[in-house]
């Protein structure tokens, strides 16, 4: 086991599956003790399989800031890894006010509650690293048929640098991951859904990809990898910034 985060207390949001599952087994073998929290806790609950004793495993709901509350009064931690999000399909004309309720609140006051209730520990003990989870897909680059989500991640990245700004000569870190698409159990739901619509699941497999300059899509280690980066000390001069990592998506 490597030591990069070792003495590190990390609270991990949406860890039950994808990219927040791939960060906190990463951490967790880069010495960190992590708190991985979900709402899923039957999925959350396999990380044991991992046989690593330092993960600790416990329900946290981010849209409820009881919880949020609880969540971190436990964890106390150094870093925090806001992962939690959803996204929805559709232009601005497909978009009701539910859909739109629903994915502000999860995607972006569900880490306005969590780093509110993390900042006061952090700023006392004179150092944190708060990341957030974007998207390359909103304020980098457009897609068709992501109104909600995109319009929703941009925002992810104006909190960062807000964070980030006012916060900058207290010891706090805040930045945000920007990835393209990447294999995970809600992708391979879409990539199905979307399957359904056209009547093949192969060709809905090659429009994700074909957006894809690599010609594949990113897995959740290679952007967990990024995660650890921004939470070990290696990354102590950067803050503030979006951290694009989409295969040279929007490089195009």
């Amino acid at each position: 086991m490597s030591e990069r985060l070792k003495g590190k207390r990390v609270l991990v949001s949406a860890a039950a599956q994808g990219i927040g599952r791939a960060s906190v087994i990463a951490m967790a073998r880069e010495g960190a003790m992590v708190f991985a929290t979900d709402i899923d806790t039957q999925s959350l609950s396999s990380i044991r399989d991992e046989n690593l004793e330092n993960i600790e495993i416990f329900e946290m709901n981010v849209r409820d800031d009881d919880s949020v509350q609880e969540a971190v009064a436990l964890a106390k931690p150094d870093v925090l890894f806001n992962c939690a999000g959803f996204v929805h399909h559709g232009t601005i004309l497909d978009a009701t006010d539910d859909e739109w309720d629903f994915a502000m609140d999860l995607n972006l006051r569900s880490m306005v509650r969590t780093i509110k209730a993390a900042l006061p520990g952090m700023l006392e003990r004179g150092s944190g690293s708060i990341i957030n989870m974007s998207s390359a897909l909103g304020s980098i680059i457009g897609a068709p048929n992501r109104f909600v989500y995109g319009t929703t991640k941009a925002a992810v990245v104006g909190l960062t640098k807000s964070v980030a700004v006012d916060f900058i000569t207290q010891g706090l870190r805040c930045n945000c991951i920007c990835p393209g698409t990447v294999d995970s159990p809600s992708w391979r739901d879409r990539v199905d859904a979307l399957g359904k619509q056209l009547g093949s699941r192969e060709e809905a497999l090659a429009q994700f990809v074909a957006r894809q300059p690599m010609g594949r899509v990113a897995k959740a280690e290679e952007i967990a990898a990024l995660v650890v980066y921004l939470a070990s000390d290696e990354s102590a001069f950067t803050t503030g910034h979006t951290h694009i990592i989409d295969g040279g998506w929007s490089g195009q």
